[in-house]
């Protein structure tokens, strides 16, 4: 049997992490990984999640299953902090999952079981995993342009345009903030524009949500996903902990499914609880309740808001060094959207030759594209990669 599968092609970040591993130079710099590095390579532990850690290790008595979808008092404290109070919690099923990768497998299987016909439309760049997930499912998808790498901004025109090809019952995809690979988000203006469009068509909008606190803080960073939960019939929200927790390795997300027809709830909940059971029964619980006890703890929430707030104009900062580094050596502001993106990503408009050469000359690694981790900076290597990235004609 075993002969008879077919080799997979192996995924390019993590071949890009080895790659960089294997570099024997003494100063290299990784912007590759997408995972939070602070100014020293390190990706901490946050301070109320430590403290959350070493209270649930007193209060713990048991090691048995939760529920299927999870713990129900990390569901509301999730469902509170991405929709507030913008929908009725009688409005949304929900279910952890382990993590933002598996919420959206889930919801992927939900809409082929709901509607095997729907075509998935995902954004032009988009993250890979989305593309490779809809494929292993069988999922005819559609690309829709975002983003203008000449400008370094969202194309709204052309995403308007092409969303227009949207038929009724037809899913799209949307980042809810810091859009990964480019780091261009919508305007409100734009969120809005989107959701008559997507109402007057009778499609279906699926959120990924991924980056919640790393771009303008936690509300503003929520305001897009909240005015389509509110304005759609129905919304699918994939969430992930990963990052605005740094709980990466504890695999911690959750899944919503809003109506505005709250009789439905019930019926969206008896599956996505059934799709918990055929992939993986019960969720992890630990990551959830690390999550559960900084949210609803006055003090540990306050302190996670000021670290995540910390992180968040860390990253700013570099952003913005980033840019007027590059316009310094340049003398233009070609490279100004740099300080406007928001989140960890960025994509520098660079060509893959340039990316090789910048690899090659430099020691820095990105990804072919030009995806950069903006986290993976600090004050020593903004300097060098402004400095590589003029000297390979960008």
């Amino acid at each position: 049997m075993l002969n008879a599968l077919n080799e997979q092609s192996p995924d390019k970040i993590l071949m890009l992490m080895q790659a960089f591993k294997e570099d024997p130079r003494p100063v290299k710099i990784d912007l590759g990984v997408g995972v939070y590095k602070n100014a020293n390579g390190q990706t901490p532990i946050m301070r109320a999640v430590k403290k959350a850690e070493q209270q649930w290790w007193e209060e713990e008595t048991s090691k048995s299953y939760v529920n299927l979808a999870g713990d129900p008092e990390f569901s509301d404290m999730m469902i509170g902090l991405i929709l507030g109070s913008s929908v009725a919690r009688n409005s949304v099923a929900a279910i952890a999952t382990p993590g933002g990768t598996g919420a959206l497998r889930q919801a992927f299987e939900l809409i082929q079981m709901a509607s095997p016909e729907a075509k998935v439309f995902v954004s032009d760049p988009t993250w890979p995993n989305h593309l490779s997930i809809l494929r292993h499912l069988g999922i005819e998808t559609v690309s829709y342009r975002y983003f203008d790498s000449a400008t370094g901004a969202v194309n709204f025109d052309g995403m308007m345009q092409d969303l227009a090809k949207v038929s009724k019952g037809d899913v799209v995809l949307l980042h809810g903030c810091c859009h990964n690979p480019t780091g261009a988000n919508l305007n409100l203006t734009e969120w809005q524009t989107v959701v008559d469009l997507l109402n007057e068509i009778g499609a279906v909008p699926m959120i990924d949500i991924a980056y919640q606190g790393f771009g303008d803080g936690l509300e503003a960073d929520a305001k897009g996903t909240r005015l389509v939960a509110t304005s759609c019939p129905e919304t699918l929200i994939a969430a992930s902990c990963s990052k605005n927790f740094g709980i990466y390795r504890e695999r911690t997300g959750i899944l919503m499914a809003v109506s505005q027809d709250s009789s439905l709830r019930n019926l969206a909940q008896s599956n996505m609880t059934h799709l918990n059971r055929q992939n993986y029964s019960f969720p992890p619980d630990h990551g959830a309740r690390l999550v559960t006890h900084v949210l609803r703890d006055d003090d540990l929430r306050a302190d996670w808001q000021a670290e995540l707030d910390d992180i968040r104009n860390g990253m700013l900062t570099l952003r913005q060094q980033l840019a007027d580094e590059l316009q310094r050596l340049s003398g233009s502001n070609r490279f100004g959207f740099i300080a406007q993106h928001r989140g960890m990503f960025s994509r520098l408009g660079l060509s893959s030759a340039q990316v090789e050469q910048i690899r090659a000359d430099h020691a820095i690694y990105m990804v072919g594209d030009s995806r950069i981790n903006i986290a993976g900076l600090n004050d020593e290597s903004v300097p060098l990669l402004a400095d590589a990235m003029i000297k390979v004609g960008a």
